[in-house]
């Protein structure tokens, strides 16, 4: 997955949670830490992809550090 398809996910997740929180299933704690250890699993990789997607780009304009 890359970094635009792990940020498109992590806002669904998002919303996914403003709306539970509008219903009320935020009150169910498995719900929730479900909810919350998935928007932390999810928001980790965006934070990974975009990391990577950045020193790739940086290598390809720059080339690779030696040291």
């Amino acid at each position: 997955m890359d970094a635009l398809d792990a940020r498109h996910h992590l806002l669904v997740l998002e919303e996914e949670r403003s709306l539970a929180r509008e219903q009320g299933l935020l009150d169910d704690p498995a719900y929730r830490a479900d909810l919350e250890q998935e928007i932390d699993a999810c928001r980790e990789l965006y934070v990974g992809a975009a990391v990577t997607e950045i020193a790739t780009l940086h290598g390809l304009l720059f080339g690779r550090h030696q040291g």
